[in-house]
């Protein structure tokens, strides 16, 4: 099930890529009515490769901070200037590889189901096996199927609903789709996750550096997520945000004050921390491996959520420019 969809369009975006945008745009180009590549200052031969491969190249001013969020708004406008009367969005980042299936299968759920606006499926990663922090993005990706509060970056959406709430947020330096996604619900539409191959992701993750920027970058959108959407009736990332602080700053610094000002046994307050692993490990399902991997870095991970939302903290006080945090 390969067919062209003729009322399709594709948007990609990355910044030195190499093969993995060579993968990326061949699996999308044969299949869509027009496909837009957004550059964002890449060093290698990506601009190039991309118009080699047929796609219209759109180079991002990079005198403007840079966000993928950006990134997305102008190849959508791109796409909307070549092929106006497009009916469907395919977003994709460029170290992706899109399932041969995708395109036919999320435009027929579509088609069948009139008040969904977006829908995404499995997003895996090609090379979980060469580090734990791979390993861990392919186990983050592994959502529930059926009706979503939001969609990731790999995403088949609606275009008039898109333009109608206006894109994506361009100023978000990370959780911009389930921003974008809140917007999209209060709009009467509905988010959907189906039990169909999607993507396959390149995150080439191999050091530990890599994950805790990744993870920082993470708490920084759940604090801002929480500052944008936090009131009722969404509480936009609030629990996550809470759990931050606790587990990642709360608990260690109420242990050394106990442990300064009562006794040295305050100490043994920490060890709620391989009990918290011990109970996440249980309530996981799947290989041991996975389990206790998922479960330690799950805990490990608050500490970089919690440095990421004073980062927020800090740029909302200082009133100083939000920067990117990449991980690669």
């Amino acid at each position: 099930m390969t067919t062209c969809a003729g009322d399709i369009g594709v948007v990609a975006i990355g910044r030195n890529e190499g093969e993995r945008l060579r993968a990326c745009l061949a699996s999308v180009i044969p299949l869509a009515a027009a496909t837009v590549y957004v550059d964002s200052r890449s060093t290698d031969d990506s601009p190039a490769l991309a118009r080699g491969l047929g796609a219209v190249v759109v180079d991002l001013d990079m005198r403007m901070p840079f966000t993928a969020a950006r990134a997305r708004n102008a190849g959508f406008e791109r796409l909307g200037a070549i092929a106006p009367d497009l009916a469907f969005v395919q977003f994709v980042d460029g170290d992706c590889e899109v399932d041969p299936n995708w395109l036919p299968v999320a435009r027929a759920f579509l088609e069948a189901n009139p008040r969904v606006v977006a829908v995404c499926g499995r997003r895996r990663e090609r090379f979980a096996e060469r580090s734990i922090y791979n390993l861990m993005c392919d186990l983050e990706w592994d959502t529930p199927v059926g009706e979503a509060r939001a969609c990731g970056g790999d995403v088949l959406m609606r275009v008039a609903a898109l333009r109608r709430v206006g894109g994506y947020r361009d100023d978000l330096i990370a959780g911009e789709e389930p921003e974008l996604c809140i917007r999209l619900r209060a709009d009467g539409w509905r988010i959907w996750r189906i039990d169909a191959e999607m993507t396959l992701h390149d995150a080439a993750m191999t050091r530990f550096g890599q994950w805790w920027r990744r993870t920082t970058r993470a708490g920084f959108a759940f604090a801002e997520g929480a500052h944008l959407h936090g009131a009722p009736p969404e509480r936009h990332w609030v629990r996550e945000s809470r759990s931050a602080w606790i587990w990642g700053l709360g608990i260690p610094l109420l242990t050394v004050i106990g442990a300064l000002l009562l006794s040295p046994w305050a100490l043994l307050l920490m060890a709620i921390y391989p009990l918290q692993v011990l109970r996440l490990f249980l309530r996981f399902s799947g290989a041991l491996k996975a389990r206790g991997l998922r479960a330690g870095f799950l805990v490990l991970g608050k500490f970089a959520e919690a440095f990421g939302q004073a980062k927020f903290l800090a740029r909302r006080l200082s009133g100083g420019p939000t920067r990117l945090i990449e991980y690669k």
